[in-house]
């Protein structure tokens, strides 16, 4: 079949792997700004009542089953990708170095990008624990979130999570630009901008909710 035969290409290929794991981080950072918009639904009324519609109609959507594989698959194929090149970059240091130096020189986000990815991934299974796998077809929503994110342990676990998110978007966002060949020194300057400021505002709005919550208590 022509799809296996690219996949089996792709995969053997150092260059398809870093491509295909660029286009599925972004498409990934599509999904955040996505989500997060719905999310801050939850700020709109004192009693959530926009967030518990919004999420209501994304429970009740027929397509969502297929919505949640297809990002399921976004995100093993990415985290696969992630650490293939990991092991690839680590049997070949020097040319892992040339390229980081290529690259603008090694950075707090590109250090710990395996670092940061994991913590994403575990923070993942946390958040969906709490909110997907807990949560009834009929249940209100907001008042869980806002339940779980008032106490210290939901704080300590979403401000790690996130945090981490952040720093793995610092660098995320302007690596998988160049892999695609955004990469001229015009714009390179725009680019790290960009992907810091993306950086930045994602991190500061998943990591308001718990803030809001824990400091300001559920009402």
């Amino acid at each position: 079949m022509p799809l296996l035969s690219w996949l089996r290409r792709t995969f053997a290929s150092s260059i398809g792997k870093k491509t295909l794991m660029a286009l599925t981080g972004l498409l990934l950072v599509l999904f955040l700004i996505a989500h997060l918009a719905g999310n801050l639904t939850i700020f709109a009324d004192s009693r959530g009542e926009a967030f518990d519609a919004y999420s209501h109609a994304l429970r009740s959507n027929p397509l969502l089953p297929l919505a949640e594989l297809g990002l399921a698959a976004l995100f093993l194929t990415h985290i696969t990708l992630g650490v293939m090149v990991s092991l690839e970059n680590w049997r070949a240091r020097s040319q892992r170095y040339a390229r980081r130096a290529s690259h603008g020189g090694r950075t707090a986000g590109s250090a710990t990008m395996v670092i940061t990815g994991s913590m994403v991934l575990v923070f993942l299974l946390v958040h969906l624990y709490d909110f997907r796998l807990q949560v009834g077809p009929e249940d209100a929503l907001a008042p869980m979130v806002k339940s779980r994110l008032a106490g210290a342990g939901g704080l300590a676990i979403y401000v790690l999570g996130v945090g981490a998110l952040g720093l793995h978007l610092s660098h995320a966002f302007r690596s998988a630009l160049q892999t695609l060949g955004v990469n001229h020194p015009r714009f390179n300057g725009l680019i790290r901008g960009v992907g810091l400021t993306l950086a930045i505002l994602v991190g500061l709005g998943f990591v308001a909710f718990p803030l809001v919550y824990f400091f300001g208590g559920e009402a």
